[in-house]
């Protein structure tokens, strides 16, 4: 069957699934139906840092600290904790009474086997683990963190948004890192129905009856996560127009992330809600392959940053000016504490006969620069199209491969060489506290091997993060921020392409939604 042919046949059975459920009355009116922004393929939220993939993790799995709205970390799982008068030893209780979706006891094995497997991937377990001497398993529900030194982050890179340590049963945890998670057991507020995983079309998760929720009020990703829905169905539909008509149709609750070009329209539905629930917004991405030549050298790098016109890729991807900003040239976000425009000058106004002899300088010879275009996520088609343009009137051949987000989140994870269906450059977004701090935004790490696929390798810039970590004084540790983004936009591990902001949107009927950075599905009823 021809990919064109398939998005039609699957629109049509999600269709005739909606005409179903509405004339047959067969939904739960505690069923929250949700669009979401792409098809969920991946189990392990230690494998891939795509939206998906973590939004999944916070259904399914349960972490040791969240934050607070005012990005404080504040325990979850953890019940008491402790800190040596000499800031060596960390000691951790749980709560009484959590289990595991399976039926088994959480306890403090399974923390430490999750924590251990856990820092291999992720850039801010990472550095932890450097700091980490060891870890000491006291009872059931007590465990130590023991360091080789004082390290200030200990509790903030335990409660970390995005790509969190989620905690998983030890059998599980204690594979090794460079094996793919598939099972779906967490102690989270959900379970996932795994019979009823339908790949490219849809997920499913039911309450978990035996979740104990915090006592406190829900605070941010804080709180007591207490569950009001029978069951959320998530539904993937790449056809944008289908899933509006249907949102206003009643025939779906929730839209996860609308086109912004579809933002004025919901907002003068009196049936419809549209709500920004990330204040600090979110930034493009614009990631080269460190491994692909003319990007492994420094020059062909600084090369795009020639050819960005930020208000022109927000026109075409955003579109609305209340939802971005005209310029941003902040690595760690405009408007938060870590804001500077060091090193952003390049930027600020297009100069293709720099970028074409930088590329030059870095070897290019005219070969095609392969960039990959997400057929289903609107912006990034976008911004995708307008790099391409600005890389034609540099003069570089460009071809652009097409495929839908989640094979492109596969495709990217990969090493191979461009004649093996590699690649040169994609584009993403992050958003949110993890992005405006040096150590915990992920695209901004620079480790080489153990950075996020594009691999960016800079020896240069992990001491000034390092250093940065450890300074407490406020003024010199901006100082160092600016340090690091000096530094960052010499390597130029990826090029922040523009910031905005982007709502979710859903039937008026729905209450409860939080103001979490990021969509979660506790809290929320439907009335």
């Amino acid at each position: 069957m021809k990919p064109a042919k398939t998005w039609l046949a699957r629109i049509a059975g999600v269709l005739l699934a909606f005409a179903a459920l509405n004339g047959a009355q067969a939904a739960s009116d505690k069923t929250l139906r949700a669009v979401v922004h792409a098809d969920l393929k991946i189990l392990d939220p230690t494998w891939t840092t795509t939206y998906i993939t973590n939004r999944y993790g916070y259904l399914v799995y349960d972490t040791l600290f969240a934050l607070n709205s005012k990005f404080e970390p504040r325990p979850q799982m953890v019940d008491t904790y402790s800190v040596s008068d000499d800031k060596l030893t960390y000691s951790f209780t749980l709560r009484k009474g959590m289990t595991f979706h399976d039926g088994q006891p959480v306890r403090a094995a399974d923390c430490v086997a999750s924590l251990k497997h856990w820092v291999v991937r992720d850039m801010m377990g990472q550095m932890l683990a450097k700091v980490t001497a060891d870890y000491e398993v006291v009872d059931d529900l007590t465990f130590r963190l023991k360091l080789k030194e004082p390290y200030g982050l200990v509790i903030d890179t335990l409660g970390k948004p995005a790509t969190p340590a989620f905690i998983m049963p030890e059998r599980i945890a204690s594979k090794p890192a460079t094996e793919q998670i598939t099972e779906s057991i967490g102690s989270g507020p959900f379970m996932m129905k795994r019979d009823e995983w339908r790949p490219g079309n849809k997920a499913v998760f039911v309450k978990f009856a035996n979740y104990i929720p915090r006592s406190e009020p829900p605070d941010y990703m804080s709180g007591g996560k207490i569950v009001k829905l029978d069951r959320v169905e998530w539904l993937y539909i790449p056809d944008n127009n289908t899933t509006l008509s249907a949102l206003m149709a009643g025939e779906i609750d929730y839209f996860e992330a609308p086109p912004l070009d579809f933002i004025k329209l919901l907002q003068e539905n009196s049936d419809i809600k549209v709500l920004n629930i990330d204040k600090l917004g979110v930034q493009f991405v614009l990631r080269p392959n460190f491994l692909a030549p003319p990007f492994d050298n420094f020059k062909g790098r600084q090369a795009l940053l020639y050819l960005v016109n930020q208000e022109e890729v927000m026109q075409a991807a955003v579109g609305n000016p209340d939802l971005y900003l005209k310029f941003c040239g902040a690595y760690f976000l405009c408007n938060s504490a870590n804001e500077t425009q060091i090193g952003s000058e390049p930027m600020r106004k297009p100069d293709y006969a720099k970028a074409k002899q930088l590329l030059t300088e870095a070897g290019y010879k005219g070969e095609k620069i392969v960039l990959l275009l997400p057929t289903d996520r609107p912006q990034y088609a976008a911004a995708v199209t307008v790099l391409g343009a600005a890389l034609r009137k540099a003069g570089i051949a460009v071809d652009m491969q097409s495929a839908d987000w989640s094979t492109i989140s596969v495709r990217r994870a990969r090493k191979d060489p461009i004649d093996k269906g590699g690649y040169h450059i994609f584009i993403t977004t992050q958003g949110g506290p993890d992005t405006a701090s040096p150590v915990a935004n992920t695209w901004f790490g620079s480790g080489c091997d153990k950075a996020n696929p594009g691999w960016p390798c800079d020896p240069e810039l992990e001491p000034l993060v390092t250093a940065w970590t450890r300074e407490t004084d406020a003024a010199k540790k901006h100082e160092l921020v600016e340090k690091i983004q000096a530094r960052g936009y010499v390597s130029v591990p990826y090029i922040p392409y523009g910031q905005f902001f982007q709502p979710i949107a859903f039937r008026s009927n729905i209450k409860g939604v939080l103001e979490s950075g990021q969509p979660v599905y506790w809290n929320i009823e439907k009335q």
